[in-house]
């Protein structure tokens, strides 16, 4: 029997080739963008197989109706994935609380709102697939990605907990960790800067906004294969809890994991004076 997909974010990027690759391959898909004109020109085609639908993630009443509709359209939903989000960068004491807020908003509890409002429904059907879109940032962040990375570490440790709490269940969850991927992330429509301009900043923000140029649409990632892989590990039986996607996204997680291994053997002996003496 072939799967329900949900896409969120469906209108560009990742999201926009996933929901292509999966109608290619005769599956059925429900598509959510905020803005649905773009996703009508860009997929138009599949009739009853495909349902576009407007969502703002950051609705949860919004959420609660959209998913109604999809299963009401199709009868279930089997994957969810959680592809919504942008990108805050800038410096942290350049980018206001307004937008701190706006980042998590969109990228933690828009997340949060859609797989709350889906499992109830897996729950029923005793089965399904969460795939929720992080970023390599969410393990390893970078000096003028501090509030984006701070969104993906958030997605990052509640879907390990939330794995964990669904697999009793036979319901999977999984993050999704891309390293550089040639979409429209970096352009102008996408990528958001601090408000502010602190002159002791200037220097080397400029410098990292020149080298985003630089890589815009020269990433090493291409989205269509990413969208080949995501269909194989909804069919596996055992997927990853993590997968880290394209070869730099997987150097640099392990390059993580010798660096914390390195610090914590380093620190051994001062962690364990915190230890109580009997």
């Amino acid at each position: 029997m072939k799967k329900v997909w949900m896409v969120t974010g469906a209108s560009r990027g990742i999201g926009l080739a996933l929901c292509r690759f999966l109608l290619d391959a005769g599956r059925s898909v429900v598509a959510t963008a905020r803005n649905t004109d773009e996703l009508y020109k860009k997929l138009r085609q599949n009739g009853e197989r495909f349902l576009i639908l407007p969502l703002d993630i950051t609705d949860q009443a919004q959420v609660d109706e959209v998913m109604d509709k999809a299963i009401s359209h199709f009868g279930n939903i089997d994957v969810l994935v959680n592809n919504a989000g942008y990108g805050q960068m800038g410096w942290f004491e350049n980018v206001s609380a307004e937008q701190i807020e706006q980042q998590f908003r969109t990228n933690v509890f828009g997340s949060m709102n859609v797989t709350r409002a889906v499992l109830p429904h897996l729950r029923r059907q005793g089965s399904g697939q969460i795939f929720t879109l992080s970023d390599v940032a969410g393990l390893s962040a970078n000096a003028g990605g501090s509030v984006y990375a701070a969104s993906k570490f958030a997605l990052e440790g509640w879907m390990e907990g939330l794995a964990a709490e669904l697999l009793p269940l036979n319901i999977h969850a999984t993050l999704i960790e891309p390293g550089s991927f040639r979409t429209d992330f970096l352009d102008d429509s996408s990528i958001v800067y601090g408000e502010h301009d602190i002159a002791a900043y200037q220097a080397a923000e400029a410098a990292c906004k020149q080298w985003q140029q630089d890589l815009n649409h020269q990433q090493v990632g291409d989205p269509n294969r990413l969208a080949a892989i995501l269909m194989q590990l909804a069919e596996d039986e055992h997927p990853p809890v993590r997968f880290a996607a394209g070869s730099d996204a997987a150097e640099a997680v392990i390059k993580k994991a010798n660096a914390l291994n390195r610090n914590a053997q380093e620190w051994l002996s001062v962690s364990k004076l915190t230890d109580r003496q009997e």
